[in-house]
């Protein structure tokens, strides 16, 4: 029967009302997951008394940090062992078992080369953790299938030598990774404390450490292992790949790439609980538009997110709570496939629900004009100061990036606009009038702090000197390179030693970690950096002593600068400042530039004294006994006890 027109206008009413109510539901979820919050998932110090312009704050929060940081980093080193047994106790009050079969080797090793860490390895414990869980021979077994898949490289160690192998067909040299050279270097500073042993038989000479191991090496910068939540809970089931099961073997399983066909982001959800809000999202494969991305940052000016300091970084992030989150972030649109089994693949870096085994970079530990701090590339020798360094009195007071527009893989297509490099280009190089909230001292020599609305366009010209150097990918981005270059702002190349003329350095995440990051540490700048991956030296290393961390939003980058150069001109005249009246040159903040080259000077010192290669060398051999005891069928026999 039909329905008459009242009806029809009574239906009508009942779906408005559904609707309202479905978006006001869909608000108000993405406002509680929004890093509005003071959980330690948003990990950032917030400025309650700055939600209205002109307010005045008697303390500015930046020197507690510094001070907090300063302390926990003296807590760490004063409370690593001094002696072997010592060591050995810690070792099994932290991890509930005795060390690995050739500690004390390993303990000679890290006192001869003065190796600062030597008990927080929690990190590798971490990695390593998940294969407790199966026995030896399924390890091997999986080592043996992980040497098949695409962009694996196999490290092998027999009679204490490393050699690269691969069971792919056609393999040779040429497909030798860097990362995977990078791998072998490393081992060989310890090659020498490897002897000949067996898989099954552990010899009664207590020379005899590690049996003859393989190492799949991801010859990626990405991670590789997203193993879904409900496998998670059965990891010790062997994985079989024969006719009788019908399982294919994951090398005709999977291909290089997705080729367009899947991202990440489905990879990565299923990592997730059951209840997880990213489990039971349905996103739209809509791409947000240039324009509206800013719209999308996590803590809009709205949220007061210009008023917080990151503490940490966003290592330790849930992107399964705040699904909406990995829209900003090309880490999860890469174009490389990932594995959905548990194999020990080792890798540079790992975002946060991976199962990647975090070894050092060879970025780091090798040399090159491009990575490294102080190479002199023509006579072929480290030098202690890079000869591109610039006194910190005649540094540049903004802040400085360059870089090419890496970050995603653009699968699927049309998400580049709000990467994680390209929001930062757009909003360091935003020519808008909108207005951008500024904390500053009302003169150089006060503790009470004011704020300004400043133009955003006027800001940027003052303080930022951020570019692209290069185009990657341009055919993924909307209106191809004509759509970049309109959009952001592009530069000449730069050289590394370039980067010594600012006092900041901005660090940002590439297709993967910044391998960079070592050598901005070693330089006389500070390093404001932000990321979502975790490295081997993660827990070492404290945010607001030996480097500025930032958010994922980049919000509070503006009040970074106030804090530490000052108020600019533009600021001053917005806020009437009787600052004006000084010169120039007297207008910045004593305190905050020796701050700032505290910082840098800190992130040197850390660099030369714990982020050396005689460190990540000892990292390598730590892990390395750790893995040996995970290879061997007797486990028990494979633990080190004075």
């Amino acid at each position: 029967m039909p329905l008459s027109k009242e009806g029809k206008r009574v239906i009508i009413f009942y779906l408005c009302i559904c609707v309202v109510f479905m978006q006001a539901g869909l608000y108000a979820g993405r406002r509680s997951a929004s890093p509005s919050s003071t959980s330690r998932t948003d990990s950032r110090w917030r400025l309650p008394s700055f939600t209205q312009s002109r307010a005045v704050l008697n303390e500015h929060p930046i020197p507690q940090l510094m001070a907090e940081a300063e302390g926990n980093f003296k807590q760490l080193l004063s409370r690593q062992s001094t002696t072997l047994k010592k060591a050995v106790a810690e070792y099994k009050r932290r991890y509930g078992r005795n060390p690995p079969k050739g500690f004390d080797q390993w303990w000679d090793f890290a006192q001869k080369h003065n190796v600062k860490i030597v008990d927080d390895y929690d990190a590798l414990f971490e990695d390593l953790a998940p294969f407790w869980n199966m026995s030896g021979e399924e390890l091997r077994t999986r080592v043996d299938v992980a040497g098949g898949l695409p962009n694996i490289n196999i490290v092998q160690i027999r009679n204490g030598e490393p050699s690269i192998v691969n069971q792919r067909p056609g393999f040779n040299k040429d497909d030798v990774s860097v990362r995977t050279k990078g791998f072998t270097w490393m081992v060989k500073k310890f090659q020498h404390l490897v002897r000949r042993s067996t898989l099954h038989i552990v010899l009664s000479n207590p020379r005899n450490q590690l049996p003859d191991l393989d190492f799949p090496v991801n010859t990626m910068a990405e991670g590789r292992v997203l193993v879904p939540w409900e496998h998670q809970l059965y990891p010790n089931q062997t994985v079989q790949y024969t006719a009788e099961t019908g399982v294919q073997p994951p090398s005709t399983l999977y291909t290089p790439d997705w080729r367009g066909t899947g991202d990440v982001w489905e990879a990565y959800r299923r990592t997730c609980p059951p209840t997880a809000s990213a489990r039971r999202l349905f996103n739209s494969l809509r791409a947000p538009s240039v324009n509206r991305s800013l719209s999308l940052l996590p803590g809009s000016s709205r949220l007061g997110d210009q008023f917080s300091f990151a503490i940490e970084l966003h290592g330790n992030y849930s992107f399964c709570d705040n699904p909406w989150a990995h829209y900003l972030h090309g880490h999860f649109f890469s174009d490389w496939r990932t594995l959905p089994v548990l194999f020990p693949i080792f890798s540079p870096s790992k975002a946060p629900g991976y199962s990647d085994i975090r070894v050092p970079s060879h970025y780091y530990y090798g040399t090159s004009r491009r990575y490294t701090y102080g190479w002199d590339e023509v006579n072929l020798e480290l030098k202690e100061v890079d000869h591109m360094e610039t006194p910190w009195e005649q540094k540049s007071d903004k802040i400085f990036w360059r870089g090419a527009t890496t970050g995603g893989g653009s699968s699927p297509p049309g998400f580049a606009p709000q990467y994680h490099r390209q929001r930062f280009v757009r909003m360091a190089g935003a020519k808008t009038k909108s207005k951008r909230n500024v904390i500053f001292a009302d003169s150089p020599s006060s503790s009470r702090y004011h704020s300004a609305e400043v133009s955003m366009d006027v800001l940027n010209d003052e303080i930022m000197d951020v570019a692209f150097v290069k185009a990657v990918d341009f055919y993924n981005y909307p209106g191809g390179y004509e759509g970049y270059v309109a959009d952001h702002r592009f530069g000449e190349g730069v050289f590394l030693g370039d980067h010594w003329r600012h006092k900041y350095l901005v660090d940002l995440d590439g297709m993967s970690y910044s391998g960079r990051f070592f050598a901005f540490l070693e330089s006389d700048s500070a390093v404001i950096k932000s990321s979502v991956y975790r490295e081997f030296y993660s827990d070492w290393l404290q945010p607001w002593l030996h480097y500025i961390p930032l958010s994922n939003s980049y919000q509070e980058i503006y009040n970074i600068h106030a804090f530490f150069s000052g108020a600019t001109e533009a600021t001053l005249r917005a806020a009437n400042s009787t600052t004006l009246e000084l010169p120039s040159q007297k207008r910045r903040p004593i305190d905050g530039d020796r701050r700032l080259r505290r910082i840098a000077r800190a992130g040197k010192q850390w660099r030369r004294t714990i982020g050396r290669k005689e460190d990540m060398e000892a990292y390598m051999y730590r892990m390395c006994l750790e893995y040996a005891r995970l290879w061997a069928d007797d486990r028990e026999a494979m633990g080190f006890s004075l």
